[in-house]
């Protein structure tokens, strides 16, 4: 875990002095920071979004996440009104982005008489984030495993 963590890391820092030396073009006005999307490119390697933040092997996830993920691919419905939602990010513990980008799903909890405290979040570049404390706290959802 550690030595992904500083591979991801070194990836990044080189990646951002590659861009660093590029300009905007005159009169162009250069983004906010953004976090680059999880991804799993042709190569099928998974890139965090932000490698201080923990990731989680997708078969760790309980049952009950991976069928909120297929309702997430499939569009809905969801069970819980409040499902598809903007997630406001005000606990900051995910990489700082744009209102409306976060969204927050319920994660069914068996025994629970309400949403419960598991949700996952979907962020617009595609990464995916599980939490099980109510947003105290979040891993990156890596799904090549």
């Amino acid at each position: 875990m550690t030595f992904r963590r500083a591979a991801a890391a070194a990836l990044l820092a080189a990646l951002a002095a590659g861009c660093a030396s590029t300009s905007a073009p005159s009169g162009a006005h250069p983004a906010g920071p953004t976090a680059p999307p999880a991804s799993s490119g042709p190569s099928g390697a998974w890139h965090p979004s932000d490698p201080a933040i923990p990731d989680i092997c997708g078969t760790r996830l309980p049952d009950q996440a991976h069928d909120t993920l297929a309702l997430i691919q499939a569009g809905g419905p969801y069970p819980y009104r409040s499902d598809g939602t903007v997630f406001g990010n005000r606990e900051r513990l995910l990489p700082r982005q744009r209102s409306g980008y976060y969204h927050e799903f319920t994660v069914r909890t068996p025994g629970s008489r309400d949403r419960g405290a598991r949700r996952i979040i979907t962020g617009s570049g595609g990464e995916e984030y599980w939490t099980a404390d109510h947003y105290a706290s979040f891993k990156e959802i890596d799904t090549r495993c």
